[in-house]
């Protein structure tokens, strides 16, 4: 028996997530999917658009035996960081294999890539002599690369892909590495019903018809409050000017900035573009965003460097019957419900504040692990 590792988003859930892990049951047809994911706030710093409860059942409808969760401290964080915390997860859970979905598809040269920004000693030094030059972090990875080895990665699944490779390569973990090339590059493709969850938020806010590219109904995902959403955070920015510098991510000077930016935007939008620049990528805007609606700061990133617990949200009886077969060999405690561990104390306090933007209220403390007993 195979045990299959996905690190995943679901926001949303699509076509595309449904053909890797059918690919994956062709593959690999004697196996348990295991998926990490994300919750209420994802690692391109943006709202989840399904619950975790509804991202779990429709995985669970979708052939994943086990799902477990990617704590907050975790989730809307840098590649490295998310796949850090993502894989070391898999690997408790004793996975035999990772697999991801690869625009490439090309598992040499990704190797090779992540290997050089373990093991070359150049490579640190040319990152940050690009960053000196005001290049965003990405940037400066992506030309420090190209500069060592002539090769260019520009798309984001393979982007991710060298992050999780890194951990895997650096902590000699026990996991093989599967990709799965993508049908197409989704992006903008009107030829297809499989597109990326990008072009799908991006529908849902032109209030187009997405229920083409998800395989439930589109009644099924989440309604959130924007408007609401961007005034209580340009009220954290103007309530909190002094304590801006406090938040984590918000390097030294751009306080002022963001400070400025709140006070001449009337939506997200403006703020965001008000904020961007060739330093700061949209992405790590939108998670210094995410920073100041939760009140996340410096300090409590390093409080919360550690994993503390394995969160299980739901599993098929299949799923049970493998967490039961392992659960005295991981080192970190498997929990299926509420307890009264710090990582946790601060995901009800994000989810609560979630709550504020949300229709569909969590009640985090009395979340019950979804069960789905196979026909």
């Amino acid at each position: 028996m195979n045990v299959i590792g996905i690190v995943c988003e679901y926001n949303p859930f699509h076509k595309g997530h449904k053909y890797q892990i059918d690919e994956i049951k062709k593959e690999f047809k004697d196996s348990v999917i295991v998926v990490v994911t994300s919750t209420l706030y994802t690692q391109r710093g943006e709202l989840s658009l399904l619950t975790k409860e509804e991202k779990t059942k429709i995985a669970l409808e979708n052939n994943v035996d086990i799902v477990i969760e990617l704590p907050f401290v975790f989730s809307n964080q840098s590649a490295d960081t998310f796949a850090s915390a993502s894989i070391r997860l898999l690997n408790e859970l004793k996975i035999d294999t990772l697999v991801f979905g690869s625009e490439s598809n090309d598992l040499e040269k990704l190797t090779k890539v992540a290997s050089i920004q373990i093991n070359n000693k150049e490579f640190d030094l040319l990152v940050k002599e690009y960053m000196d030059k005001g290049n965003n972090y990405p940037s400066s990875l992506s030309k420090a690369v190209k500069d060592l080895t002539r090769i260019e990665i520009t798309e984001s699944n393979d982007l991710l892909a060298i992050s999780y490779i890194k951990e895997i390569l650096s902590n000699k973990y026990s996991i093989n590495i599967h990709p799965i090339k993508r049908t197409n590059n989704y992006k903008g493709n009107k030829e297809t019903d499989i597109i990326s969850a990008f072009d799908i938020r991006q529908k849902l806010l032109n209030n187009e018809d997405v229920n083409k590219y998800i395989p439930y109904n589109k009644n099924r995902l989440n309604t959130l409050d924007y408007n609401l959403f961007f005034n209580l955070i340009k009220y954290s920015i103007l309530e909190k000017k002094d304590e801006i510098n406090k938040i984590h991510l918000v390097d030294e000077g751009l306080e002022n900035k963001i400070y400025k930016a709140a006070l001449s935007s009337n939506n997200l939008n403006e703020l965001i573009d008000s904020i961007k620049s060739k330093r700061y990528t949209y992405n790590k805007i939108n998670r210094i965003l995410i920073n100041i609606f939760t009140n996340f700061t410096k300090e409590d990133a390093k409080k919360y460097k550690k994993l503390e617990y394995i969160r299980i949200l739901g599993m098929t009886t299949i799923g049970k019957k493998y967490i039961n077969s392992i659960k005295k060999e991981t080192t970190l405690p498997i929990i299926t419900k509420f307890e009264n561990y710090p990582l946790l104390n601060k995901e009800l306090e994000v989810t609560n504040l979630y709550n504020l933007i949300s229709k569909t209220k969590i009640d985090e403390i009395n979340y019950h692990v979804i069960i789905k007993e196979l026909d």
